[in-house]
């Protein structure tokens, strides 16, 4: 998919004996907009009438082949000529079209290579049909044509899950016929064309190739054991859904008939909410790595050599994360058996993921092979970037700043991975650099998980935030800046939805049920579970323990989460949860206590309270200034906490019920949402105004 265009694509035809070559171009990603299709009919059509000509590779120039579908185009009129009059026009050619794929041949791209009589690719090409991560299906033949020529199982996988094919398995799986020499595309495909053209081979159309399908007709277990197998992965989503419908018409009904119903139901799904939040949460992704105020020329360091003070957790999954990329980490810890013991888990992640097949055994060693212990702070001296990941305390924060600011050589980026804590203040410590300084909050696993936040303090300098933001892409992440408040924009958010779950606690909802809303609603689990698998005692302590709280009372009585088998739920010897008699019963006590009786309290409340909680915190994010645009919001919650894309995040989702509605219901709420609770006088502002957050 391409979202950036010129004006106008080009075409040209060249013929080299029988052979004519079309070459089209639309720089930067030879997306299919209108003026494409009209490059691609002509280049085609010259080529047909040319006289000399008796077989076309039909090839790009640029830096990869037809890149797919112009995203801009989406829910506007359509404009003539239609990808469908590109793909007839090759496909009914009376001469042999040979598709010459370079780069990545993807979504539209694909659909109009396997129009082509033929394909070959360079070893380095990537085909696929993406679709399914914009909520959407192969409007144009796809799922109607890639299970003829890779057969019905392979294209559940690869469409499902919008894979992008190497050029390799592309070839065994009869998707392309030939793969050339890299950097040798033009004279390979042409070449393949002459060979064609010598052995009298047939115009080959996959559209009434039945052979890989046939074995599948009226045999509807497939569709079935695949639905099975993965409706954990695909709750929530129709677009995957919607694509085995696809298929399975491509098994049962001529080709015809299966291209109607895919056509019927990608209407459906492109004007569908679903597909709207995702294609919106594309563009949020991509809107988060612009910063207004730092200009895209602003100079950034060069991160070849990174420092990480603590072995635990954290420091160990971002040490990964920089491993991963190839780029040297120095990881320093206070004692030899702290350290000893974290290098070990990092190498035991590492062998793993091996044992899953994702990495091979040199592989592991090269990874650990750029990892270098130290207990000495000294050795953090010749880094480029530095990044402070020990314990969320203000006061070992700072010593450790004060610290690097004498050990550290300039122009090095002095990073802290708080959660929390105001970097604003740990700043101070560096007291001759302060504008070196700046937050970099990784998620937990940091390995795994895609959000960081880069956390912009009052004197960070445009280059230490361009340098954050830069690496952050580098080792993988979505990067999006948040200014200094307690939890920054993703806690702060988490900890409004926090306080109505408590309350509604404390009024007769116990903590499945509140869970359950939750996680119906799309999360992968809801905050009682969250906190079980955590560990109920992060920041508790049993000397200061008052039995003050539900939390404080579990763990005093060593319920202390999953890792204990009981928390607010009791847990099995495989860690399934079960709703626990002995929570009920502190819930119920504790409500006695406060001389609250037991209320209903629907489903509805449930999500309303904790959403729109988290939506009106969002909201005060915005009026501070705390995020740069409610998109950045949006993608922090999908990328960070688990928000369901299909929502398109908090702010997108509280546009979909309409501002309105969000004020109307949290006033109806009134006293519920606590005493310290007030609605946003944004959200106010855009209820009474009839405006929305993110358009």
């Amino acid at each position: 998919m391409s979202t950036h265009a010129p004006a106008n694509a080009t075409q040209r035809l060249d013929v080299e004996g029988a052979i004519g070559i079309v070459t089209v171009a639309y720089p930067p990603v030879n997306a299919l907009s209108r003026s494409m299709r009209q490059a691609i009919i002509d280049g085609i059509a010259a080529a047909q009438a040319h006289p000399d000509v008796q077989a076309i590779v039909f090839i790009c120039d640029g830096r990869t082949f037809l890149a797919g579908a112009d995203i801009t185009e989406f829910g506007k009129p359509p404009q003539a000529p239609s990808l469908y009059e590109a793909q007839d026009l090759i496909e009914n050619s009376t001469k042999p079209v040979i598709a010459a794929i370079h780069g990545t041949s993807l979504g539209g791209g694909l659909e109009v290579a396997l129009c082509c009589h033929y394909r070959v690719a360079v070893p380095s090409a990537k085909c696929g049909l993406p679709e399914v991560h914009l909520g959407l299906l192969p409007g144009a033949g796809g799922t109607q044509r890639l299970p003829r020529i890779v057969g019905a199982a392979k294209a559940l996988d690869y469409i499902t899950a919008g894979t992008h094919i190497p050029a390799s398995e592309c070839l065994a799986s009869g998707l392309v016929d030939a793969v050339v020499p890299e950097g040798e595309l033009r004279a390979g495909a042409v070449a393949f064309a002459r060979q064609v053209l010598a052995e009298g081979r047939p115009l080959r159309k996959v559209r009434d190739s039945d052979d890989k399908v046939l074995p599948f007709r009226g045999k509807p277990e497939l569709f079935a054991d695949f639905r099975q197998a993965n409706a954990k992965r695909f709750r929530g989503f129709l677009a995957p859904e919607y694509n085995i419908r696809c298929i399975e018409a491509a098994v049962n009904l001529p080709f015809d008939e299966g291209k109607a119903v895919e056509r019927k139901l990608f209407l459906e799904l492109v004007g569908g909410i679903q597909s709207q939040a995702q294609r919106y949460a594309f563009f949020a992704e991509r809107a988060a790595a612009k910063i207004p105020d730092v200009p895209d020329d602003t100079p950034t360091v060069k991160v070849a050599s990174v420092g990480i003070i603590g072995a635990g957790t954290m420091g160990g999954g971002i040490a990964m994360c920089f491993a991963n990329a190839g780029i040297p980490v120095t990881i320093v810890e206070t004692a030899p058996a702290a350290l000893d013991k974290g290098l070990a888990v990092v190498r035991r992640n590492y062998e793993n993921t091996a044992k899953k097949g994702k990495l091979t055994a040199e592989q592991v060693e090269k990874r650990m092979g750029l990892l270098t212990g130290s207990v000495d702070m000294n050795s953090l001296a010749g880094c480029d970037l530095v990044i402070e990941a020990v314990f969320e305390n203000m006061a070992i924060k700072k010593e450790i700043f004060a610290k690097l600011d004498a050990i550290c050589k300039p122009g090095a980026v002095l990073a802290t991975n708080t959660s929390a804590l105001d970097v604003n203040e740990i700043a101070t410590a560096a007291a001759s650099r302060p504008e070196a300084v700046v937050g970099m909050h990784f998620f937990s696993p940091a390995n795994v998980m895609k959000l960081l936040e880069v956390v912009r303090g009052a004197k960070t300098s445009h280059t230490a935030l361009a340098t954050a933001m830069q690496i952050g892409k580098k080792i993988g992440k979505v990067a999006v800046v948040s200014g200094v408040c307690p939890g920054f924009i993703g806690n702060r958010m988490l900890r409004a939805r926090g306080e109505q779950a408590q309350a509604m606690l404390m009024e007769g909802a116990m903590p499945w049920d509140i869970d359950r809303v939750l996680y119906d609603f799309g999360m992968p689990m809801g905050p009682f579970a969250m906190s079980d698998l955590a560990g109920l005692d992060i920041g508790w302590s049993k000397e200061t323990s008052k039995s003050s709280t539900v939390r404080e009372v579990l763990c005093e009585m060593d319920r202390r989460g999953q890792k204990t088998g009981a928390g607010y739920y009791d847990y099995d010897d495989k860690r399934n949860a079960k709703p626990s008699e002995v929570t009920r019963q502190i819930v119920r006590d504790f409500m006695a206590k406060a001389g609250q009786t037991t209320r209903p309290i629907s489903d509805d409340e449930i999500l309303e309270r904790t959403v729109y909680a988290m939506v009106n915190e969002a909201a005060k994010i915005l009026e501070e200034g705390i995020a740069l645009r409610a998109s950045d919001i949006d993608t922090v919650y999908i990328n960070g906490y688990g928000w369901p894309v299909y929502r398109g995040g908090p702010m997108f989702y509280a546009d979909t019920v309409g501002p309105a509605t969000v004020v109307d219901k949290l006033q109806a709420y009134g006293e519920r949402m606590g005493a310290g609770f007030s609605i946003s006088p944004l959200l106010l502002k855009l209820a009474a105004e009839g405006r929305f957050f993110t358009r």
